[in-house]
């Protein structure tokens, strides 16, 4: 039995680290399920599980400091996204998303501000000023949520059998707000602003893009063309919500 095993490891002072249920954890290399990361023999020794389908170790990432892993992730290396998305328990997909759409509504929230002519330092502008904020903060939202809703109408119209159960959608829904972390890089754009900041918040938005598209490929393990075409419905969708706030009036 299970326990009986765990007694009989346990008193060969050895600890694993493993789920109850097969497939708790991915290699990062093939995208195997695998039942175990390491194994721990005490006092320092840990031996990393070795994948049954590509003879490699599971996750090598386990020995590598985090900053290292972030780097790979910066690189978008598929072996980083699935060591983070299958491999650790990682929860602030939800915060990292609201802190990126507040970075997103102040640069366009500062970019309303610098179009605007009028300096009068009356209470009342300011507090029109302030809920310009919070209007490009809901704007912000309305067109990402549009852009997940056309990615994810895209893969399950083109792939159906891979997102049949509710944890596939939440588990791409989680690869996909912790992919938009390129958002972070516009306040460092802002702050040091200069001649070349549009062609910076262009590449910024490129460069999540290319996050997305790798986020998606490592969560559903296609090939790179599926996740682009997702992606790009989703732009349309996205620039469909922005073009109906322009025709109500909105600046955005």
């Amino acid at each position: 039995s299970e326990e009986a095993v765990w007694k009989r490891w346990q008193g060969r002072g050895v600890l694993s680290r493993a789920m109850p249920a097969l497939g708790a954890y991915r290699c990062i290399e093939c995208n195997e399920e695998a039942a175990e990361l390491y194994r721990d023999y005490r006092r320092g020794v840990l031996r990393l599980s070795i994948c049954k389908s590509c003879q490699k170790p599971v996750d090598k990432y386990i020995e590598y400091d985090p900053v290292i892993i972030l780097i790979n992730a910066v690189l978008c290396k598929a072996q980083a996204y699935r060591h983070i998305l299958f491999n650790t328990k990682i929860n602030i997909h939800g915060k990292l998303c609201i802190f990126c759409l507040l970075c997103e509504a102040y640069i366009r929230w500062l970019q309303l501000q610098d179009s605007s002519q009028n300096t009068d330092p009356d209470d009342l502008i300011r507090y029109a000023k302030e809920w310009d904020f919070y209007r490009m903060f809901g704007i912000a939202s309305l067109e990402q949520t549009s852009f997940f809703i056309g990615i994810f109408i895209t893969l399950w119209w083109m792939t159906p059998g891979m997102l049949k159960r509710r944890s596939d959608f939440i588990l791409l829904l989680k690869a996909l707000l912790l992919s938009t972390y390129g958002k972070l890089l516009l306040i460092p754009a802002v702050i040091w602003e200069h001649d070349y900041t549009p062609l910076c918040l262009a590449f910024i938005k490129l460069f999540v893009l290319i996050s997305n598209s790798q986020a998606i490929r490592v969560t559903l393990n296609l090939n790179r063309i599926l996740p682009w075409f997702a992606i790009f419905f989703g732009l349309i969708l996205e620039n469909g919500v922005v073009c109906l706030f322009q025709k109500m009036g909105w600046d955005v």
